[in-house]
């Protein structure tokens, strides 16, 4: 019989470290593995059974799946180090009309106007965009954390002040949890160990006082049982 452990996915720039050390302080003997998964792939790996869960972003093909919104992202420009744009620190999408952008193929922004207009070379990951960023091609629109995964010294981002955010959420098989899979919901919406969902609370402990009354009324109905006439034995 194979140990239970317990596999969740996430995609890139989603980092889940916090929730994998509130998982081996709740649970040291059992197992939680993280494994990356492209966002293009990450639903499809939960409906597969490649992965318990998955930390996503949408939106997504989440048929079949239960999703739970954890947080909003800032959606970022990634510009070169030395572009006009930094000077502030803070940008609009007024700012960026007429920019070169590029799209690679795994993008992930859901913005069908996103400002910019496209360049006509496609790159195939948001790594060799950030690369072709550092080269003055055009700029990127991603969202902020994968802005930090892919940082380099020659390109830097700037928050687009009026742009829709990236919602990131937690893909689990739709229809009754296995408990550990609940227990990994109950730590990414930050429910403590007592809280988890279907657990019986712990009955209210009594005051010293309530001990004494309870002890009282204990003694007075065993008296009322002695006192109580029985049949007589035998003439």
């Amino acid at each position: 019989m194979n140990a239970p452990s317990l596999t969740v996915g996430y995609v890139p720039g989603v980092t889940p470290a916090k929730w994998a050390r509130n998982w081996s302080q709740r649970h040291p003997q059992i197992p939680l593995q993280l494994r990356t998964v492209a966002a293009a792939d990450a639903a499809a790996a939960v409906r597969d059974g490649a992965v318990d869960a998955a930390v996503l972003r949408l939106p997504a093909d989440t048929t079949g799946l239960a999703v739970i919104p954890l947080y909003e992202e800032t959606t970022v420009a990634v510009v070169p180090a030395d572009h006009v744009l930094t000077a502030a620190d803070e940008i609009t999408v007024a700012d960026l009309d007429g920019e070169p952008r590029l799209l690679p193929r795994d993008d992930v922004v859901d913005w069908a106007d996103a400002p910019g207009a496209p360049v006509d070379h496609r790159p195939e990951t948001t790594g060799d965009a950030v690369e072709l960023v550092a080269t003055g091609v055009g700029m990127l629109i991603v969202p902020q954390s994968l802005a930090r995964l892919y940082h380099r010294k020659d390109v830097t981002y700037r928050p687009i002040a009026d742009a829709p955010p990236c919602p990131v959420a937690l893909a689990v098989p739709e229809g009754p949890q296995p408990a550990l899979v609940e227990d990994f919901i109950g730590i990414v919406r930050g429910r403590r160990p007592a809280s988890s969902r279907g657990q019986t609370p712990p009955p209210p402990k009594r005051t010293a006082r309530e001990k004494t009354l309870a002890k009282q009324a204990a003694r007075a109905a065993a008296g009322k049982v002695a006192r109580k006439p029985g049949r007589s034995r035998g003439r």
